[in-house]
């Protein structure tokens, strides 16, 4: 199911994906997937395209915040996946709550960061 998440967002070019590994650390899941997207509709998208990839598996995932797509949050069980805009995501820095960055040095997400701070 990651593998299928992760291909489906580097097919809608998701910048700064990051795959958090849960296992120990909390019960509420296995993985933590967290990605950008430039625009409220290019997440709206991603997003569409995950729960159609995962409806394949047989998942019913769940997913909120669709209505604005700053940050969209889709829920598949064992996988949990954050989508957002860069400057939301640079906002609430999820991937410190668990200890992670993303592995571009170069990424937009360093960049709005910095303009947030």
């Amino acid at each position: 199911m990651v593998e299928c998440i992760e291909t489906s967002l580097q097919d809608d070019k998701a910048q700064d994906i990051a795959i958090i590994d849960l296992v120990g650390k909390t019960s509420i899941a296995d993985r933590m997937i967290v990605a950008s997207g430039t625009s409220a509709r290019l997440v709206n998208a991603m997003t569409d395209h995950i729960v159609q990839e995962l409806k394949t598996f047989g998942v019913l995932p769940k997913a909120e915040g669709q209505t604005q797509c700053d940050w969209v949050l889709i829920d598949a069980g064992d996988v949990i996946v954050h989508l957002f805009r860069p400057e939301v995501r640079a906002f609430y820095n999820i991937e410190k709550i668990w200890g992670v960055s993303p592995e571009s040095p170069d990424s937009d997400l360093d960049a709005a960061r910095k303009a947030t701070a």
